[in-house]
C-alpha cells in the first residue's frame, strides 16, 4: 500500500498543510487542506473519504473536494466516519447554507456523496483494504484508523489526548508505522490538556504504554507551525534523557506533507 503525506500540519501556514492521508489513489484518510495540492484527475479518483472527526482542520477541504468532481464522477463519493461526525457535518457544513447538501444533489436518489456510519472497533472493507476503527478521546467524537498492509500495519491515531484504549490494542497488532499527534510544546501542556491533545511530555507517558520488544518508526503530526522546531526539540530531549519506557528508545521522526511510504 502506498501512503502519501498531503497535510500534517496543526494549523496553515505557508507549506503548511492540514490533515491528510491519500492511500493508494482512491482512499482519503481526513480531508484537510492538503487535498488542495492534488490534480483534479487524482482527487475524481476518490471513492471513499475516512474521516477521524469534525474539526475544520481536517474536513476543509471536503466541501471543496466534491464541488471540483462530482460532475467527473458516476458514482458517489462515500464518506465514512462516526455518526457524531456525520451529524456534525449534515448540520454544519453540508445544511444548504454553509454549503449545498451534496447528499440531494442532483437527487436524493443519485448523489453526489452518501455518509456511511462507523463504530470503533468495527472492521471494515474499503478499496480492498482491511481497516479497523480505533478509539480516540477528544473534545468532538473522534476515531483512529489501522489500515493492513503487506508490511503490518499503517496506524493513525487522529486527534488523542491519553488514551489507554489504543495502547491496548496497538500493542496486539503487528505495526508497520505509526502516526501519533503531538500537538503543542511542553510549555502549552494545560492548553493541550483542555483541548485533549498531546505535548511532549504527554506523548512521553503514552508511548511508555508501548511494550517492550514492539519497535516501529513513529511519525509525529499536527504540530503548530509555530512550535515545530520546539515540540520535535522536546521530544528529542525526552529520548535521550528520558527513555521512553525502561531502557527503551524510540524511533521518533516529524512527519513531513510531500512524503510517501510504501507499505
Amino acid at each position: 500500500m502506498k501512503v502519501r503525506v498531503l497535510g500534517c500540519s496543526g494549523a496553515i501556514a505557508k507549506d503548511c498543510r492540514t490533515t491528510s492521508f491519500l492511500l493508494d489513489n482512491d482512499l482519503l484518510v481526513d480531508a484537510g487542506t492538503g487535498v488542495g495540492d492534488l490534480t483534479l484527475d487524482e482527487m475524481a479518483g476518490i471513492d471513499h473519504v475516512l474521516l477521524t472527526h469534525s474539526h475544520l482542520d481536517h474536513v476543509a477541504a471536503l466541501p471543496l473536494m466534491v464541488d471540483a468532481i462530482a460532475a467527473r464522477r458516476t458514482v458517489p463519493i462515500q464518506i465514512h466516519a462516526l455518526q457524531g461526525t456525520i451529524d456534525a457535518l449534515k448540520a454544519h457544513i453540508f445544511n444548504n447554507t454553509i454549503w449545498p447538501d451534496f447528499s440531494r444533489i442532483p437527487s436524493p436518489e443519485s448523489p453526489f456523496v452518501t455518509f456511511h456510519s462507523l463504530e470503533v472497533g468495527q472492521t471494515l472493507l474499503l478499496a480492498g483494504k482491511q481497516i479497523e476503527v480505533l478509539p480516540a478521546v477528544h473534545t468532538v467524537p473522534a476515531a483512529g484508523y489501522a489500515v493492513a498492509t503487506e508490511k503490518g500495519y499503517w496506524i493513525f491515531t487522529g486527534d488523542t489526548e491519553q488514551n489507554p484504549a489504543l495502547w491496548a490494542r496497538i500493542n496486539q497488532m503487528s505495526v508497520a508505522m505509526l502516526v501519533i499527534e503531538t500537538a503543542f510544546s511542553n510549555r502549552e501542556r494545560e492548553l493541550a490538556k483542555r483541548s485533549l491533545h498531546l505535548s511532549p511530555h504527554a506523548l512521553a507517558n503514552e508511548l511508555d504504554c508501548i511494550e517492550r520488544g514492539n519497535n516501529y518508526p513513529i511519525y509525529i503530526t499536527h504540530t503548530k507551525p509555530a512550535e515545530t522546531d520546539l515540540i520535535m526539540a522536546e521530544i528529542q530531549r525526552f529520548d535521550q534523557t528520558r527513555p521512553f519506557g525502561e531502557n527503551v528508545s524510540h524511533d521518533i521522526r516529524w512527519l513531513r506533507a510531500g512524503q510517501e511510504f510504501e507499505l
